[in-house]
């Protein structure tokens, strides 16, 4: 116990101290980019994507969603830290030596930008390994991330549209609709869709028995993300045509691949949580006629409606808590059947079971009364 709180004590800390300097640090750049009336144009323009892409990230995310709190890190880690961090490194590694145009934008950017994006990832795997479950996991936190980071990002290149500082656009209303129109209409999806490789190897190792793919696996993800990123990074150099067809080759059908990819592992979570629960079950640790309120998402929904109806908002809450505790004894209890358990799985695991027992005598579900308190 006293080894958990300082593991959640330390990447709390971390994490918050980063994202507040990286926050100084990127209001500081804004404030020296234009006029203060032109960032609050950019910061509501590039703000337009964010919320369907987050709201995309947490409709995967909802057979074991994950804390909030943490969802909200990953946001402001793309949007303040990351940011930071990719201009603070790329600017001190300019100063080595000097760097051109397209080697920047295709080698210095990639490898900054997802160094940066992927820290949150890795941090979360050093410290908070037992909130990553697998894929779906690594491909939510990452996009979340993304999806900060090119927040921030278009914000800036929104505010250096208009003043006609970006070097490509005429300025002016023009230019930000130009920008507004590529970034945050036809390619939103790119920083989130990056990030994402990083997260895919990352769920992967957590997910895996194998020490060699443990090790590499994120390191693989990593390197694609980079390699994404820069290939469509380089693109730009070669005009509207090659852009395009990058576009048209590489991302469109990177993106198809991941949306499939995490659709598969949303399915696949109803499978392993049922067998899960059932072998749990087995073992005397949860009702068994409890399951199907809990693997069915629209038993779920139904069985709060149910609480909310006959017993108030109290007995809906119970119920929310009562079927929370089963998906995360659940997915603890796959991890530890297949051999990948969290080193403290039986801490874990006892406090799981003594919530659902704390919790079930206030539930019931539809067909039986709702205890009064």
């Amino acid at each position: 116990m006293p080894g958990r709180r300082h593991e959640s004590l330390t990447f709390t800390l971390v994490v918050s101290v980063t994202v507040v300097l990286g926050a100084l640090t990127m209001l500081a750049l804004l404030a020296l980019s234009g006029a203060p009336s032109m960032v609050l144009v950019a910061t509501l323009l590039a703000a337009l994507p964010v919320v369907p892409l987050v709201a995309c990230f947490v409709w995967l995310d909802r057979y074991e969603p994950e804390p909030v709190r943490l969802l909200v890190n990953a946001l402001l880690w793309g949007a303040c830290a990351a940011t930071a961090i990719a201009v603070v490194v790329g600017g001190i590694g300019g100063m080595f030596g000097p760097v051109t145009d397209h080697v920047s934008l295709a080698v210095v950017a990639p490898v900054t930008e997802e160094a940066g994006k992927g820290l949150f990832l890795f941090l979360l795997l050093w410290w908070r390994r037992h909130e990553i479950d697998g894929v779906l996991d690594g491909i939510v936190y990452a996009g979340l991330v993304g999806v900060g980071f090119a927040f921030t990002e278009n914000v800036l290149y929104l505010s250096a549209a208009y003043d006609g500082t970006d070097g490509v656009g005429p300025g002016g209303v023009a230019g930000v609709t130009t920008t507004f129109l590529l970034r945050c209409v036809v390619s939103p999806f790119a920083h989130p869709l990056f990030t994402a490789f990083t997260g895919i190897g990352i769920g992967i190792a957590v997910a895996s028995r194998s020490r060699s793919v443990t090790t590499l696996a994120p390191v693989g993800g990593f390197l694609l993300a980079v390699l994404a990123h820069g290939l469509w990074n380089a693109s730009t150099i070669f005009g509207a045509a090659g852009n395009a067809l990058v576009y048209a080759v590489l991302m469109v059908p990177a993106l198809l691949g991941i949306a499939a990819l995490a659709l598969w592992a949303r399915r696949s979570e109803a499978t392993i949580l049922t067998a899960a629960l059932q072998d749990a079950a087995r073992r005397g640790l949860i009702p068994a006629t409890d399951i199907g309120w809990v693997v069915d998402l629209r038993a779920r929904r139904a069985a709060r409606r149910h609480a909310l109806a006959t017993g108030g908002p109290q007995a809906e809450q119970a119920v929310a808590e009562y079927q929370q505790a089963l998906v995360e004894l659940g997915f603890l209890h796959h991890r530890l059947l297949r051999g990948t358990a969290p080193h403290d799985w039986q801490v874990r695991g006892a406090e799981h079971v003594e919530r659902i027992r704390a919790v079930r005598p206030h539930v019931a579900f539809p067909g039986q009364v709702v205890p009064t308190a």
